[in-house]
Order: C-alpha cells, then sequence, then structure tokens
C-alpha cells in the first residue's frame, strides 16, 4: 500500500515519521494548554501582568541557552533515550507548577519545563526532517505543520473542559507528556542516530542557510507580534470584543488550510523562491492592512490569506534545512531553527508594540511589514549571489 503511494514513501519510513509526528503533537497539545494553564494559576497567585510576561518568556530564554548542546546529548545518548528523558522532565516539572507556591521558584521551573519542550521539539523536528524523502519533503512537513497547528487549537478546548482549578488540568498536561513518549518507545529504534560531529559551530550554521534561519525569526516575531496585538488592533479600528479575538482565529485557520499546499509547492521549486514569495505576501499582505482603508470582511479575508502563506516560512524553512544538511548538521541547524524562532518570540510583540504606540493602530502591521522588508532585503541579495557563482 505504501509502496503504491510512493515509492520513496516505504512502509519503514512511514512508521518512522508517524512515531516522530505524534510524539510532537501530543506535546503540542500539553503546551497549548500549559501555557494558559500557567497564566491564570499565576494570576490567582497575584502576579502582575509584568511578571506574567517575563515568566512565559523563559522559554525563549531556556532554548536560546540550550538548544545548542542538544545535537551533543542526542549523539552522546541517543535520539530515542533524549526524547523520553525530556517528556519525562516536563511532566515532572508540569506536575510540580500545582505543589510549588512562591511565584519566584516558578522562573527556574519554568525554565526546566521549557528545557523539555525544546529538546523535544528540535528533536523530533530533526527525526522528520531527517526521515522525510527530499522528493517528498516539503508534503511531509505540510502534514506535520498541519497536525500540531491542530494539536495547538485542541489544548484550550481540553482547558475549557476541566478549567483552570485544582490538579485535573495539571495531570491532563502530564498525561499527554505521557502519552507522547508511547510513539518513541514503540517506533524509537527507526529513529536517525547522530554519530558524528557538526561540521561547523553552532554561530556558524545560524548563517548558512539565512533563507531558513531568518524565516524563522521573522515568522516568530510577526506570529506573536499579530497574536498578542490583533485583538487590541481590532477593538481599535472598532470591533467588538469577539470581532478583534475573531481575526487571530483567521489567521490560524489560514495555517491550517495552506500548509500542505504550500509544501507541496516547495517539492518542486527552488524552496528559496517560495521562502522569498512568503516573504513578498507577508510585505504586501501588511503595507495593505496599513495603508489602505479595508472593510471587516476584506480585512478577514487578508489575515486568513497572509496567515497560511506566512505560515509557510516555518514548514518551507524546515524543508530547507533538510536539503542543505544531513546528520548532525541537520540536528545542529533544526537547533539554529529554533533558537531563531524563540528569538522572534521574544522581539516580536515588544517591536510591534512601539509601532502601534508610534502610529495608533496602523502601527502594528506597518511594523510587521517592515520585518518582511528586511528579510527580503538580506536573503533576496544572498540568492542572486548564490545564482551568480553558479
Amino acid at each position: 500500500m505504501t509502496e503504491a503511494l510512493s515509492p520513496t514513501l516505504t512502509r519503514q519510513t512511514l512508521v518512522s515519521l508517524a512515531a516522530a509526528i505524534s510524539c510532537i503533537v501530543a506535546v503540542g497539545i500539553g503546551l497549548s494548554l500549559s501555557i494558559p494553564l500557567l497564566s491564570f494559576a499565576l494570576d490567582a497567585k497575584g502576579a502582575s501582568r509584568t511578571l506574567i510576561g517575563l515568566n512565559t518568556a523563559m522559554g525563549g530564554v531556556a532554548s536560546i541557552l540550550l538548544a545548542p548542546f542538544i545535537t551533543g546529548w542526542a549523539r552522546r545518548f541517543g535520539v530515542r533515550t533524549i526524547l523520553v528523558t525530556a517528556a519525562l522532565l516536563g511532566i515532572v516539572s508540569l506536575l510540580a507548577f500545582y505543589v510549588v507556591e512562591p511565584i519566584w521558584a516558578w522562573f527556574p521551573l519554568r525554565f526546566i519545563f521549557s528545557v523539555a519542550l525544546t529538546v523535544l521539539f528540535v528533536l523530533s523536528e530533526y527525526w522528520i526532517n531527517a526521515a522525510a524523502p527530499e522528493a517528498r519533503r516539503g508534503l511531509v512537513l505540510g502534514i506535520y505543520a498541519t497536525a500540531l497547528s491542530l494539536g495547538f487549537a485542541a489544548g484550550p478546548y481540553i482547558l475549557v473542559l476541566l478549567g483552570t482549578a485544582g490538579f485535573a488540568p495539571y495531570l491532563a498536561g502530564a498525561a499527554l507528556f505521557a502519552l507522547a513518549t508511547l510513539p518513541v518507545l514503540i517506533g524509537g529504534a527507526s529513529a536517525p542516530a547522530i554519530v558524528d560531529q557538526p561540521s561547523r559551530g553552532f554561530a556558524s550554521i545560524l548563517w548558512a542557510a539565512p533563507s531558513a534561519t531568518l524565516a524563522a525569526l521573522v515568522f516568530g516575531a510577526s506570529e506573536t507580534g499579530a497574536f498578542a496585538l490583533l485583538p487590541l488592533y481590532g477593538t481599535a479600528i472598532g470591533l467588538d470584543v469577539a470581532g478583534a479575538a475573531m481575526l487571530v482565529s483567521l489567521m490560524s485557520l489560514g495555517n491550517l488550510a495552506f500548509q500542505i499546499p504550500m509544501g507541496l509547492i516547495a517539492d518542486r521549486i527552488d524552496r528559496r523562491i517560495v521562502l522569498i514569495a512568503c516573504g513578498i505576501v507577508g510585505t504586501i499582505g501588511m503595507g495593505i492592512a496599513a495603508l489602505v482603508p479595508l472593510s471587516v470582511e476584506w480585512l478577514r479575508v487578508l489575515l486568513f490569506i497572509w496567515g497560511g502563506i506566512v505560515a509557510g516560512m516555518y514548514t518551507v524553512g524546515l524543508a530547507h534545512l533538510g536539503h542543505r544538511f544531513r546528520g548532525a548538521d541537520l540536528a545542529q541547524a533544526n537547533a539554529a531553527f529554533v533558537v531563531m524562532y524563540s528569538a522572534g518570540l521574544m522581539i516580536g510583540p515588544p517591536l510591534a508594540g512601539f509601532g502601534m504606540d508610534l502610529w495608533p493602530p496602523n502601527g502594528l502591521p506597518a511594523t510587521l511589514c517592515l520585518l518582511f522588508v528586511i528579510y527580503l532585503a538580506v536573503v533576496v541579495q544572498r540568492y542572486i549571489r548564490s545564482r551568480n557563482a553558479t
């Protein structure tokens, strides 16, 4: 059956990919449940909004500090062992939030929890990228991105069912992390081993494929900036709270709708071209939102299309890394990708908020537009230079 589907997707490959994708989707559900849960819990403890934001930002700090070491850990102990260890660390730290009282102690605890998440994402994405056949890499990563988006959407609904008080939501999150270990234990023998040393340092690999790594940075910044401030933008242009929140939902729906088609396109043409096209759509879309008066209906259409195509920067960026690197270099590149995405998460909301303060409310789309302009200026120049060199 699988051979008929594609000569490059064998049964063994599909089992390996299913294990890695199932693992990270379970983690994604647990993560999307835990982020609002911990915010509500801190609020109940009397923490200020600033303190809650700083605690949440520990995730980005953990990714940036620890990601460079993950390849070495996986090479020494094995991908499966490190993934299971990270899942167990996630279980213990998430349950600890329920029993640890002092707010200051939630900062090192959040750091530990975020280390577990970073390891799970870096190595699962490395596994998916390494196992995916080149001719179907974009499709595979498009399926992964779609499944992960569905997982992220499911987490908050579980929280709605269980509530935010008591032990049940913490137990549910821990159960999801435990569930993530099952496909790794069952199919982990097919996880790609890392046996060699990376051929270059972590810092240099950040710049080895700027089309992908900068795509992670810009997408992280624009996605988080938009998610954080679009509701405020919506109310500023006259929408009620429900209508403003719908703007964020439309971006997420676009993400779900476009990732598999984007992956299929990326399997047929140069992935750098696809990334540049995503950057152009990002620029034009936010430029229109900033400069052209739009009806609410057209704004919703714009955000649906813009959100879906711009999210392709993550999917196609990962596929481009899989094309460029192998073995330890690929694991290192995946770690660099996560670092850049995490850096985007940290800089996006403050930049977008600053832009919105300077030019309310259109400073939000204007700032996001500027991010894409900078991305295009760097990446197009590099692409032209590489074409001229061949």
